[in-house]
């Protein structure tokens, strides 16, 4: 089945809630933080000397979310050849003593995790959604990214250090979107469409791909919830680049310097490759052997049903990611990441991802041509293996939590008819494979028939189960 995106937004219901409470229990998620964990994110942090809240700090976040880790200010360079993007990212080591309790916590929950009717967060919410969030307004250390770039967009000169910083507003995307597409946006937000554009057109020419799925969202509305798919805007693309931009530059450094932790990907293999050959011959999507899977990517459009399937197959090519650990100026074999086609980090969401912390950490070491501290060096081993488990976790919650809200969704309604899209057929079993349908935006199991199912195809489809209980949806052909 492929990788589904969700973004769940809070729904209500007493069976829904008991079917994503045993959820947590299932999967052993830690609840409440311990007294000692409490108290030590009630301590202030360790100020840093350098005081940027000079500069009109931006941050860009789905209307809801409040555990904001990174604010931006874009401008033009000086000399008028160039931008200048300043990105700063909470600076969650100014509040967690290495070896305290609140350290230790964050290591066994690893990430943040997203349920639909409750966020079990990697930090306190003290912390997370107050003092190291970058809030509108409010004056928080964080580490501070000035990355030079020229006229086209490449990297010239990287700078990062500790500072204290303000934004200004708290934006979100479709406000972002429609502000820059009238020509009413300011020029720091405005160019986040021209830096962008830019630097999609460096990953265009090095061979990077960033896959535009839409995205399952649960939505609550009038007192009940509904699933939608959401196709990303470009201004979602634009605002990923600046992600990116600082990901690499981090990746970088810590080359440089002989120590690091990378998110990498190994290339493809030629059978998965040859597959997707095979999935677009299926889908009528024409793929000259002359074009490039990512110039293929790129010409899709994700709101028809056949290329949306095929952005669903193109997934599969991103499983293997890990992290890559290295130190002491002995490089590791593979230092890219295959989707970005160059090495990267993850250095960004230091709120929401444990290794992120670290990755700052090396790279302010770095910057200085200093060793990094003993407390990074100490955990930099085990790193790898606790964020692969962390990441299945959170893998598991979101599929589970999709599954368990289709299911309350149609739980009355087995039997009924619905018109959707096949958007993946078991090779081996070409009678089950997965269908999405047009409305409610589900996405579940489809399986029996007589004939292979016909991939990209629209198709009726009756619902045959709805169980809340397993959280199991499955259709058959009409």
């Amino acid at each position: 089945m492929p990788c589904r995106h969700i973004r769940a937004i809070c729904v209500t219901g007493a069976p829904l809630q008991a079917a994503l409470c045993a959820l947590r229990t299932e999967l052993g998620v830690p609840e409440s933080f311990p007294p000692g964990v409490l108290e030590e994110a009630a301590r202030p942090p360790h100020l840093p000397l350098h005081d940027a809240t000079d500069i009109p700090f931006l941050t860009i976040d789905p209307p809801a979310s409040t555990d904001l880790d990174q604010a931006m200010h874009l401008s033009r360079r000086e000399n008028g050849h160039g931008y200048r993007v300043r990105y700063a990212i909470a600076d969650v080591a100014a509040f967690v003593a290495p070896g305290g309790a609140l350290d230790a916590e964050a290591h066994r929950r690893v990430t943040t995790l997203y349920f639909p009717d409750e966020k079990v967060p990697l930090h306190p919410t003290r912390l997370s959604e107050g003092t190291a969030s970058l809030l509108p307004d409010q004056t928080c250390p964080a580490v501070l990214w000035t990355i030079d770039l020229d006229a086209d967009g490449r990297t010239e000169s990287v700078d990062v250090r500790r500072a204290l910083v303000r934004s200004r507003a708290k934006l979100d995307y479709a406000h972002v979107q429609k502000w820059i597409d009238e020509g009413t946006a300011e020029e720091p937000l405005a160019l986040l469409k021209e830096i962008g554009t830019l630097r999609e057109r460096l990953e265009v020419e090095r061979g990077g791909i960033s896959l535009n799925v839409p995205e399952q969202e649960i939505v609550e509305k009038d007192g009940t919830y509904e699933l939608v798919y959401r196709a990303p805007l470009p201004a979602d693309a634009w605002n990923a680049q600046i992600s990116l931009l600082t990901g690499m530059a981090a990746a970088d450094l810590m080359l440089a310097h002989g120590t690091g932790v990378l998110r990498t990907l190994p290339a493809a293999p030629d059978g998965a490759v040859g597959r997707l050959r095979r999935t677009a011959r299926a889908l009528h999507i024409d793929w000259p052997h002359h074009v490039s899977y990512a110039h293929l990517v790129r010409s899709l459009d994700p709101h028809l049903p056949r290329h949306a399937a095929f952005l669903q197959e193109c997934t599969t090519l991103l499983r293997g990611a890990g992290y890559t650990v290295f130190r002491g100026g002995a490089l590791p074999d593979v230092t890219s990441h295959a989707a970005v086609a160059a090495p990267y980090a993850h250095c960004t969401a230091p709120l929401r991802r444990l290794v992120d912390r670290y990755a700052s950490e090396l790279c302010l070491a770095a910057a200085a041509d200093e060793p990094p501290p003993d407390w990074v060096l100490t955990a930099l081993d085990t790193l790898p293996k606790e964020m692969a488990e962390g990441s299945r976790r959170a893998g598991t919650v979101e599929r589970e939590c999709v599954d368990i809200v289709e299911a309350a969704l149609l739980k009355d309604r087995v039997g009924d008819i619905f018109d959707g899209c096949v958007v993946d057929v078991m090779e081996r079993q070409p009678t089950v494979g997965t269908v999405q349908l047009e409305s409610p935006a589900v996405v579940a199991r489809i399986e029996g028939g007589t004939g292979t199912l016909p991939l990209g195809e629209r198709l009726r489809v009756r619902l045959t189960q709805a169980d809340l209980g397993t959280a199991k949806v499955r259709f058959a052909p009409a």
